[in-house]
């Protein structure tokens, strides 16, 4: 597993495979105009070899779009389910796990950009007395700790979720249980925290550690902030003005949309898959349910400059390292979206300060990937994004896998989404 723990984190059967890629590049906006013949091919052929890697790893289905200024293509392989009689359907629904953290953070930076919060506000300045005990102090957190995992709050999901759940037994017993946020902080602060930040300047603070925690506390400043439910602040600032159509917030259902594709888990110590496909959990940290094609619209935006202003753009592009992500080497992380060198590794950027920037921001002059990703029960979503949003790539793969099959399978994902931002 990754940096992020076992469900909302970075992380047999045969099945008939079944292979198909679509020739569509969609026009994205006035103007637009067609790419040649022989490029449109060779990015439709490039991105379908990448999907039947993926596919090879021992993934049941595969879904991936990749998004530019010129059009889009998709691709799929395996299958819906075990049956293999019907193919992963196109724009499939699946839980996208942490990547539901870039959407909570643009959020909270909307607000600092319209001066309802400050990035330096305590976590106590909004939730007093919340975070406390066991030596945790969320007067020495600030917002700017949550958004960039540098708090050394306990990550609840692994203070709660003891071995015997995370089995086929835990799963059926659990997958409607529901448990509250503050019933998660409560979790995560009944352990000592792994750090304080520094108590002179805690929001520079630079050691990091993932934990859901930080995004639940932030769904409750969020709240507290505007008086709406988080899910209402995400519908109303960022679903509905991208018209993300395929994009939705279920709250305690346990239950996706049609079409989608099962959702099987390799649980540790087996090989048999179990379908996962019915599972509650996740709020702000890891709640949200969406299709490639919504989160590739999403994260260009993002990047492009729609949802953000300028400062506050920069300010989630500030980054620190994240020396324990497991799937990718000199990642760093911002205020919830991260960056790791592409295949090329970083053009200039430089080793000074904290970033590879030298500020700890990251440029358009850079090569590397901006992304996220995340997992739910039985879903892996993969995804990166150009620094100026002109490119972005998703994928939606519906298998968890926790043998070394997993390792390579998030490789060949990585490798998908560095050869789509690429071309």
């Amino acid at each position: 597993m990754s940096a992020q723990g076992p469900v909302f984190s970075r992380r047999g059967g045969m099945v008939a495979v079944v292979s198909a890629a679509t020739a569509v590049l969609a026009s994205t906006g006035t103007g637009a105009t067609a790419q040649p013949a022989t490029d449109r091919t060779r990015g439709r052929d490039a991105l379908q070899a990448d999907v039947d890697a993926i596919r090879a790893t021992g993934a049941t289905g595969v879904l991936a779009e990749v998004q530019g200024p010129r059009g889009r293509l998709v691709a799929r392989a395996g299958a819906a389910d075990l049956t293999g009689e019907r193919p992963v359907p196109w724009n499939a629904y699946y839980r996208i796990g942490s990547d539901t953290k870039t959407f909570t953070a643009t959020v909270v930076l909307q607000l600092a950009g319209e001066g309802r919060l400050g990035l330096n506000d305590t976590v106590d300045r909004w939730l007093p007395g919340l975070v406390h005990g066991h030596g945790n102090d969320g007067r020495r957190i600030t917002l700017t700790n949550l958004l960039r995992q540098t708090s050394g709050l306990n990550d609840y999901v692994a203070v709660a979720g003891g071995g015997d759940d995370f089995t086929p037994e835990g799963y059926l017993k659990g997958r409607f249980r529901v448990t509250s946020p503050r019933q998660q902080v409560a979790a995560a602060v009944s352990r000592p925290p792994l750090w304080l930040p520094d108590a002179a300047d805690p929001a520079r603070e630079q050691r990091w550690g993932y934990s859901n925690t930080n995004y639940v506390l932030l769904g409750l400043v969020i709240e507290k902030v505007t008086g709406h439910p988080w899910a209402q602040e995400i519908h109303e600032r960022v679903i509905a003005p991208l018209g993300l159509r395929h994009t939705l917030v279920p709250g305690t259902s346990a239950y996706v949309p049609q079409p989608t594709a099962t959702a099987y888990t390799q649980f540790p110590g087996g090989t048999r898959l179990t379908d996962t496909s019915l599972a509650t959990g996740g709020g702000a940290d890891g709640g949200i349910i969406s299709t490639p094609h919504d989160l590739a619209v999403f994260l260009r935006a993002l990047l492009g400059g729609r949802l953000l202003h300028r400062a506050q753009l920069a300010a989630m592009k500030r980054t620190v390292a994240a020396p324990d992500w497991i799937q990718a080497e000199g990642v760093r992380y911002g205020l919830g979206i991260a960056w790791r060198p592409g295949s090329g590794g970083p053009r200039g950027g430089g080793s000074g300060g904290d970033g590879p920037g030298g500020d700890g921001s990251v440029g358009r002059g850079d090569t590397g990937v901006w992304f996220h990703g995340g997992t739910h029960l039985g879903v892996v979503s993969e995804s990166g994004v150009t620094a100026d949003g002109s490119r972005a790539a998703t994928a939606a793969i519906f298998t968890l896998r926790t043998d070394e099959r997993g390792d390579t399978q998030a490789k060949a994902a990585l490798r998908l989404v560095d050869r789509a931002l690429r071309r």
